[in-house]
């Protein structure tokens, strides 16, 4: 059981080391290894577990049955996923989870039996603040896509994406957790013409990019 890596994540911000304890046991807290490429979770089945990322990371993404793929996010070491599933009994995923690397995950049973235990104890209701905040998290972030992908045209997603990356990370360079196809993946445009507008935008000097960093070089203001 990983209790150090739960005692400081964000799901367990305000418990003390028996509580996490607990917490942790009645969770069953469990730990599984995937290799780059695996399902993690598929679409149309159920969950009762949310996943912690320990180490690499996963795409959440939707495929379906000709072939298409659209990355809605992409979850890092000390991210969440499929809370929402989780807590909705029965409810199909409408996801694939897939690791986007060699990836350690840390499994929780919040759903199901385990709810009305986890609520009724003397630190269920930390639990319950600190999952709604995770979930608050999460809308933005799919809020953050939809502005993303609302402009027509290739370079006007590209300069949303990087602009929002910029301003979170408050610098003008920086690391997205994207290759080039998971990229034109999560913009919903070709690869090719991905890659031919970003050498035009090269050529233009608004940008300069090597595999996943980027630095913006036309005046944007100050991060």
């Amino acid at each position: 059981m990983e209790l150090e890596a739960l005692k400081h994540s964000s799901f367990f911000r305000g418990l003390n080391e028996e509580e996490a304890r607990q917490a942790a046991q009645l969770l069953q807290a469990q730990t599984r290894a995937y290799r780059k490429g695996a399902r993690v979770l598929r679409a149309g089945d159920a969950t009762d577990r949310m996943g912690l990322v320990l180490s690499g990371s996963v795409t959440i993404e939707s495929n379906d049955f000709w072939g298409n793929r659209t990355i809605l996010s992409s979850v890092g070491a000390g991210g969440f996923f499929a809370e929402t599933y989780a807590l909705l009994q029965g409810e199909a995923l409408s996801v694939d989870v897939t690791a986007n690397e060699p990836s350690r995950i840390l499994f929780l049973t919040i759903g199901g039996p385990a709810q009305p235990q986890i609520l009724a104890a003397p630190w269920g209701a930390k639990l319950a603040v600190n999952l709604l905040t995770i979930s608050a998290h999460k809308n933005l972030a799919l809020s953050r896509r939809s502005f993303h992908t609302a402009p027509k045209t290739i370079r006007g997603r590209v300069m949303a994406y990087l602009n929002s990356v910029a301003l979170q990370a408050h610098a003008t360079s920086f690391e997205i957790p994207f290759d080039r196809q998971q990229l034109a993946d999560y913009l919903n445009v070709e690869r090719t013409a991905l890659s031919k507008e970003l050498g035009k935008m090269r050529r233009e000097g608004l940008i300069a990019c090597e595999r996943s960093r980027f630095t913006i070089l036309a005046d944007g203001g100050a991060f």
